[in-house]
């Protein structure tokens, strides 16, 4: 399963969403309009507005306001690219060069201000209120999430709830407001919006966890980002946080010593990633993985089977199962 596969049966709507999109970034500045034009050339893989879509053909039928709701999320992803990419200093985003490699860090921060204005500028222009009100909420997560990331990647002692919280709000949360504002555009059984968007939420949990985990099994040709890079980054994900809290407590130092020292050689990475894996840390992480992602499933039992429901499940599995 891919996503190419799974957005198939909303097509017709991610191709008219495309001029759509397009015409919302248009501006009077040119320089802006240069830089915008850049960021429309990397297209991704479209999952934000194929959730918005799917969402809203579960509960009823995508309406103009769903173009609306799904604007606003891509609007709001692509700001915190271009925001993430200056923060990591970042050269390539999706195999070319990044906007603060071209355009350096000042234009980089004020074209990522702009999309977020720009964001909840057409929520005000639409009288869409619900939707403005739930995409602020998931940029303050998303702020929030970051910053404990960075302040318990310094301290080195997450824990599991520690580590549950920062990505249900670094990465649940807008895969969640995906799912509710599509929902929202078509129907307003609270009942029904209240169902997909903790399924989003719980996919997104998943997805992250996923993510993680390819950091210890994958390799750089296979995930576009360098093996090892969360390591290296001093970021304690699940699989190591599992193998810290089974292991004996002199091999559980041991390793937090190793990465809190950084600069970790090739052999000090390969020790580390053979102590994950001899822990049950990758295991552990892909059963939780699996978990959250059956619990998603289980509420969309609400709704009506449809290509759609179908293709939300479908959505879910390719999750836990990707390999990139």
């Amino acid at each position: 399963m891919s996503i190419t596969k799974i957005s198939s049966v909303v097509n017709h709507h991610l191709e008219a969403f495309h001029p759509y999109f397009k015409e919302q970034m248009r501006t009077d500045v040119p320089l802006l309009n240069l830089v915008l034009r850049y960021i429309l050339r990397q297209r991704g893989k479209r999952v934000r507005p194929t959730l918005v879509f799917l969402s809203a053909e579960l509960c009823g039928g995508a309406k103009q306001r769903t173009f609306v709701g799904a604007s606003m999320v891509e609007l709001l992803h692509t700001a915190t690219l271009v925001h993430d990419d200056v923060v990591d200093d970042a050269a390539e985003r999706r195999g070319m060069p990044s906007i603060n490699a071209l355009w350096k860090n000042k234009a980089s921060v004020l074209v990522g201000d702009y999309l977020l204005s720009r964001g909840l500028h057409i929520a005000v222009d639409h009288d869409e209120f619900a939707f403005l009100k739930a995409t602020s909420k998931a940029v303050q997560r998303m702020s929030e999430g970051e910053l404990l990331q960075m302040q318990k990647s310094r301290q080195l002692n997450i824990d599991e709830a520690t580590y549950f919280k920062i990505i249900a709000d670094k990465t649940a949360s807008l895969i969640s407001t995906c799912c509710e504002i599509g929902a929202r555009s078509a129907i307003q059984d609270e009942e029904k919006i209240q169902h997909i968007t903790r399924f989003g939420e719980l996919v997104g949990l998943a997805f992250q966890i996923r993510d993680d985990l390819l950091d210890y099994v994958s390799r750089t040709n296979l995930i576009g980002k360098p093996y090892a890079n969360d390591l290296k980054e001093k970021k304690i994900t699940l699989p190591l946080i599992y193998a810290l809290r089974t292991a004996p407590k002199s091999n559980a130092s041991s390793i937090v010593g190793m990465i809190k020292k950084g600069n970790l050689q090739s052999s000090e990475i390969t020790h580390i990633m053979t102590f994950v894996k001899d822990q049950g840390g990758i295991d552990y992480a892909q059963s939780k993985a699996e978990e959250l992602v059956e619990e998603a499933i289980s509420l969309l039992d609400i709704f009506p089977d449809s290509i759609y429901k179908s293709s939300l499940k479908d959505f879910a599995h390719f999750v836990v199962d990707r390999k990139s």
